[in-house]
């Protein structure tokens, strides 16, 4: 089986490498995009996309292309030798699938003339009563071509099932790297009120969390995050919104904190679940929000749910973790151990991809 990784434009592994060797990579991440790489020993051969060298005129016509249709064919189309030569090929967001279900139309390129397709989506389906129609219709026709339609949360694969019926698709649970872990402290001594939440996701609660923390001077919250608007926090002494300049800096806040909290707004597919496996291979207890499919991860003992929107939930919640450090430790180990390589991680997120694949290619 000759496996073909078909990423996002700046995904290319000999890039991303050297991030990830100056350390510029914020969070637990590894040498190869998104851990795919684990999957090599279990194939004949896997190649990667290529981010081709392009001036501002060829930059420009592939951000316009990609405007203008909802997806990068510019880069699948670059890529398109590599990808023909495989036996099927993954993708990891929508982006890319639907560039190669247009590169395939381009080229006319029938059932079996083609390789087998894995389509993985993370916001098509939340997005698609937004589309107008004929985007709808456009996109329904591109993703005749996927073999296989993947998602991370299981909301999503129900809401797949409803608008495309006649389409195979799959629960494929994300999972990042697990081998880098920070055992949970039992004794918090210190008595630390430090409350960590990290990430750029735009359905991030920001202002539920800081209403909540706002109500109680003698917590402290760091949001770490480029995107949350520091306006929010405006008056508010004891909350810092903050990015870091590297993973030390990251990991240093972890061990001060007592809590992780990912607050979320109403979604289908999963926001904040790699926010929610870094705080747990950080050994930290956490609270989310009760939305996005997040419980075919962690469950009631591992981490504590709190619905969406409310300041009173998120606030109890906080003030009951804060008073008991044994509570946030049993549900620190407890996340902690849903890591790993039979549990969440990048290597059984690519072990997944390896086990589609090969049904679908008929135990090739």
């Amino acid at each position: 089986m000759k496996v073909h990784v078909h990423l996002a434009y700046g995904y290319d592994p000999a890039v991303w490498g050297r991030k990830f060797d100056d350390g510029s990579l914020i969070g637990i991440n590894e040498r190869d995009p998104y851990g795919y790489r684990h999957a090599a020993p279990m194939v004949a051969a896997m190649t990667s996309s290529k981010d081709h060298a392009e001036g501002r005129l060829g930059r420009l016509i592939r951000l316009g292309a990609r405007a203008i249709l909802g997806f990068d064919f510019v880069h699948a189309w670059r890529n398109r030798a590599a990808i023909c030569a495989a036996d099927v090929v993954w993708t990891h967001t929508e982006s890319q699938h639907l560039a190669i279900s247009q590169m395939f139309k381009v080229k006319r390129l029938d059932q079996e003339a083609r390789p087998k397709l894995l389509a993985q989506s993370v916001w098509l389906m939340d997005r698609w009563d937004r589309l107008s129609k004929v985007r709808r219709a456009y996109y329904r026709r591109l993703l005749r071509h996927a073999d296989v339609l993947t998602f991370h949360s299981r909301e999503n694969l129900t809401m797949a099932r409803t608008r495309l019926p006649d389409a195979q698709s799959e629960h494929v649970l994300f999972g990042i790297n697990a081998s880098d872990r920070v055992a949970p402290v039992r004794d918090d001594a210190a008595g630390s009120t430090l409350i960590i939440a990290v990430g750029n996701d735009v359905h991030r609660d920001w202002s539920t969390l800081i209403k909540a923390v706002a109500r109680h001077p003698d917590w402290r919250l760091r949001i770490v995050s480029t995107t949350c608007s520091k306006s929010l926090a405006a008056g508010v002494a004891n909350v810092e919104i903050a990015g870091v300049g590297d993973n030390a800096g990251l990991k240093s806040l972890y061990r001060q904190s007592a809590i992780a909290i990912v607050p979320l707004l109403p979604n289908a597919h999963a926001s904040g679940i790699t926010a929610l496996q870094e705080a747990a291979l950080n050994g930290v207890a956490t609270i989310a929000t009760d939305v996005g499919g997040l419980r075919d991860y962690f469950d009631d003992t591992e981490v504590t749910y709190v619905e969406s929107s409310s300041v009173t939930a998120l606030e109890t919640a906080i003030e009951r973790l804060l008073a008991n450090p044994a509570l946030r430790y049993d549900r620190a180990v407890a996340a902690q151990a849903r890591m790993g390589a039979e549990g969440l991680s990048s290597y059984a997120f690519a072990k997944r991809h390896v086990e589609i694949s090969r049904r679908v290619l008929g135990g090739r």
